[in-house]
């Protein structure tokens, strides 16, 4: 690995993190300490439409976003192909932008690396494998580890430091317009539950919903479903199951709407997704749903108001592989990759104890970021 430096007469670092919420949220302790190192540069997150639409200057680290073509290990989306063509300007375009520092945080190399070095900038950062091309600062890639550590160890390597570890997503006056109305028409506080992830393995069983919501009803919380505009059937069949009423909120706020909501409740219970890690960088108390080897990665790093409820049930009920190899949830085709919950064995009870043991109040709506 290269040697530590802060260097010098940088202004204009680029960033690679081409994914989806939650991959860029954990990057954001990294970037705030790479916005300190160097105050003066225009940091230039390299990424998706999403990330354009929301990151508007002063929400994050991040001053300006271009958007990455699809390319293989790089930027992929369903239904869509690498256009060559749209790939090589799109080099020409980051080769005119003349970039001081390019950073990879975004796997182990193998496909960024090559990739980011045709920007020709003047210094390349990041992360290698054995198989990766280097860069001029570079720390290996070791899959078992918090993703924000990794992260802070990459921006360590030009000099950026810091004592932050959890995230932070400002919430705009803008956003929290967009929620005031839905607010104020709760009249109590109130929980979020956001029971749905892409994967299928990550998510508590959603028929476990009815029976928490009833609980937590009881307890004088209104009830906030969130999702995707596509989750709406599954939650809608979750609150006819009931004894109580709850709010069926999915797909009706945009990603600064959700921010702000997050922001306002007492508490967030979650699947381990995107909008969990988003939860966690507004600032509210989060209890969330983690199978053992997916927590190393992707849970909190502190505990004052966060809560990971941890499956330990390492086999397939269905198959009793343990779908580790490679990584967690990716294993080799000829292994298993059954569609069924890993955090199934968490009971309500365990997730009402991880309430109880929150101190529920003022905390953290007192330390959000309202622009």
């Amino acid at each position: 690995m290269s040697l530590t430096r802060h260097l010098e007469n940088v202004r204009k670092i680029g960033v690679l993190r081409a994914n989806a919420l939650g991959d860029f949220i954990v990057t954001l302790p990294a970037l705030k300490a790479i916005r300190s190192a160097y105050p003066d540069a225009e940091i230039v997150l390299l990424g998706k439409p999403w990330h354009k639409q929301f990151l508007v200057p002063g929400r994050t680290p991040v001053d300006r976003v271009i958007i990455v073509p699809i390319k293989k290990g790089i930027r992929t989306e369903s239904h869509k192909g690498e256009d060559e063509n749209e790939v090589n300007d799109f080099l020409i375009q980051m080769q005119k932008e003349q970039f001081d520092i390019v950073i990879n945080l975004q796997g182990n190399g193998i496909s960024a690396n090559p990739f980011i070095k045709k920007f020709k900038a003047k210094t390349t950062v990041g992360l290698t494998c054995e198989k990766s091309e280097k860069l001029d600062f570079s720390l290996d890639y070791y899959y078992s580890q918090s993703e924000v550590i990794r992260f802070l160890e990459v921006a360590k390597l030009i000099g950026a430091k810091t004592i932050d570890l959890e995230p932070e997503i400002k919430v705009f006056r803008e956003d929290k317009e967009e929620i005031e109305e839905f607010v104020l028409a709760l009249n109590k506080p109130f929980i979020v539950l956001h029971p749905v992830a892409v994967d299928v393995r990550r998510m508590w069983p959603i028929e476990n919903y009815a029976e928490l919501a009833d609980e937590l009803k009881k307890r004088n919380f209104e009830i906030v479903f969130t999702g995707a505009v596509e989750d709406r059937d599954a939650v809608e069949r979750v609150i006819n199951n009931m004894n109580f009423s709850a709010i069926n909120a999915c797909g009706n706020f945009s990603l600064g709407g959700l921010a702000a909501l997050l922001s306002k409740a007492s508490v967030m219970i979650s699947a381990d997704t995107g909008p969990l890690h988003l939860g966690r960088a507004v600032n509210v108390p989060t209890i969330g749903f983690y199978w053992a080897p997916n927590l190393i990665n992707w849970g909190p790093l502190t505990r004052a108001i966060h809560r990971p409820l941890i499956s330990w049930n390492m086999a397939c009920p269905l198959c009793g592989i343990v779908p580790n190899d490679p990584y967690p949830f990716e294993p080799h085709s000829e292994t298993c990759d059954h569609k069924i919950s890993f955090v199934r064995d968490i009971t309500v009870e365990q997730v009402l104890e991880a309430l109880d043991s929150l101190t529920i109040n003022e905390y953290h709506k007192s330390t959000n970021k309202v622009e």
